[in-house]
């Protein structure tokens, strides 16, 4: 059992840090930003809450975060009430938002000349994945931090893999979006079509998805699209602020992502329609305006 800290309870942090808890035994301390959602985290699965990122870290083994964005983890890392105040010498910070990989080197950094790790962690699998703990974690940093941290992080995963030094699982996370933008995009321009001619499209995805057309997301998201419905994943609006994260990272190495760059301004339409929490197969709600 390992002393730990998580810091975010959103959709996918409250889940998290519960299979932290129940599945890997540790003695978990949770921080949220509204208190009310401590509370009731720690009213479900015991441990205990926190009034300040600094608080619940202190004395950790290993510290672990899922927030909104670049700024929200650098409040909570090295703002006035940071972790990174409070973390001992070789704890381990795991941060499993989808940043930038520039943040990732910068607190990488900060970390090291405190005496402890940081390792970016970003995840696949959207909310049911973090439920049902099956996520795949993508890590970026150091072999020993990595060798020290997997055992506690597979408690909600059911893939995790070392993709480099610091920033480089955020760079995986970003060819994650990167392919199921493009793959999302050519589910829904498939449906739509099968709809204008006329065909059954259960049984048009029957037969596809056995063969090189197949997906995780023609197998899961296809009813739900073809009845309409888009409430059954990752949100639009989250998906726009990754790919973003994607094409400003692009403009820095020289990646060309012309289909990215596309869907990006789908989605985009999409928020428009009022759209923004929809789940991202919503792309056929676009064409079928």
């Amino acid at each position: 059992m390992a002393s730990v800290a998580f810091l975010g309870l959103g959709v996918m942090g409250y889940p998290m840090a519960g299979h932290l808890r129940n599945k890997g035994g540790h003695d978990v301390t949770v921080y949220n930003r509204t208190k009310a959602k401590a509370e009731q985290w720690v009213g479900q699965h015991g441990g205990g809450f926190a009034a300040t990122p600094a608080e619940a870290a202190e004395g950790k083994d290993f510290v672990f975060s899922c927030v909104g964005n670049d700024d929200d983890l650098r409040s909570v890392t090295t703002g006035p009430d940071g972790a990174f105040k409070s973390m001992k010498k070789g704890s381990v910070f795991i941060d499993n938002t989808t940043a930038s990989a520039e943040v990732a080197r910068e607190l990488a950094a900060a970390a090291e000349a405190r005496g402890f790790s940081f390792l970016d962690a970003p995840v696949s699998g959207g909310q049911a994945g973090a439920e049902n703990g099956v996520l795949t974690v993508m890590v970026g940093g150091e072999q020993e931090a990595f060798d020290k941290a997997r055992p506690v992080i597979d408690a909600f995963a059911r893939m995790v893999g070392l993709m480099g030094s610091a920033g480089a699982g955020q760079l995986t996370k970003m060819i994650n979006q990167i392919c199921i933008a493009g793959l999302v995009q050519g589910l829904a321009e498939g449906i739509h079509f099968g709809k204008k001619a006329g065909l059954d499209i259960e049984k048009v995805i029957e037969v596809l998805s056995k063969g090189a057309a197949g997906s995780w997301q023609m197998e899961n998201r296809h009813k739900t699209m073809n009845a309409g419905k888009y409430d059954f994943g990752f949100a639009v609006d989250w998906m726009r602020k990754d790919l973003g994260i994607c094409l400003d990272e692009a403009d820095r190495n020289g990646a060309k992502l012309p289909v990215t760059a596309l869907v990006d301004q789908f989605y985009k339409d999409v928020q428009a329609m009022g759209g923004k929490r929809w789940d991202t197969s919503s792309l056929l709600a676009r064409l079928e305006k």
